[in-house]
């Protein structure tokens, strides 16, 4: 397994949002997270991460806990892609998606010509050749989105953690996303994304895991734990199920 939890509590100012979790997600295998807002989907990736303790429990990354990891060894070897991504100086795409290879280069280096032809293969596979040089504040939303994913491409991790990795795309690029992310997983990565859409999570994930309010949650393979029942309760919406193409859609009823 490239990523365990073992007991998982995940609390914040003294409020229990996710209790006893455990998980395993291994090569090949790509889970998806849903639920509500505040269920704590995204203090659960930076949990994984080892950006804050946990409450309780422990996380194991290739088998070690993750606090005996050396960061930059952690670094080449996990990813986190935040739901939100600032830019607080001038930089181009090009500078941009070189951070993720930071953790690949030795003190006092600079990016050699592999560093700079793994970012460039990364910014052409979200689309954005032809935008290396512009500056990332002359960006749309998507297009800002697209090049921090490609960061994370560029910094080659075996285990990807993508916080709402669709947000701000537009229906192709959602697609195309997930498609990449797939293929991350079916290369021997481990991937967890978070996501709203369970048409998307349903579509390409192995696993899923549901996180309801008040710190209880559902994990399982995504063809029997993403159905009707469970997103009716999840969102507190009705959701029925119908079949088109061999493919399960979701829709609210």
């Amino acid at each position: 397994m490239l990523l365990e939890c073992r007991a998982l509590d995940v609390s914040v100012s003294g409020r229990h949002l996710i209790q006893r979790l455990d998980l395993s997600v291994g090569a090949g295998h790509l889970l998806a997270v849903l639920g509500p807002n505040g269920a704590g989907k995204t203090l659960l990736m930076h949990t994984l991460a080892g950006m804050r303790p946990p409450a309780g429990g422990e996380i194991l990354i290739g088998g070690r806990r993750i606090g005996l990891w050396h960061k930059r060894d952690l670094a080449r070897t996990l990813a986190l892609l935040p739901q939100n991504v600032e830019d607080p100086f001038p930089a181009t795409v090009l500078e941009t998606v070189l951070l993720g290879r930071h953790p690949h280069i030795s003190r006092w280096r600079w990016e050699n010509a592999e560093d700079v032809a793994l970012a460039r293969a990364a910014i052409e596979s979200v689309g954005l050749q032809g935008y290396e040089e512009r500056d990332v504040f002359t960006l749309s939303g998507g297009e800002r989105r697209r090049a921090a994913i490609a960061a994370v491409f560029a910094q080659a991790p075996t285990v990807f953690l993508m916080d709402e990795p669709t947000n701000h795309l537009d229906p192709s690029h959602q697609l195309e996303a997930l498609k990449l992310l797939r293929e991350r997983a079916d290369a021997g990565a481990a991937v967890i994304v978070t996501i709203h859409d369970a048409n998307l999570a349903a579509r390409f994930a192995d696993q899923a895991l549901l996180i309801e309010p008040r710190g209880a949650w559902t994990c399982g393979s995504a063809s029997q734990t993403i159905n009707e029942d469970n997103l009716s309760r999840l969102y507190s919406t009705r959701f029925q199920c119908v079949q088109r193409d061999g493919r399960r859609i979701f829709y609210q009823a």
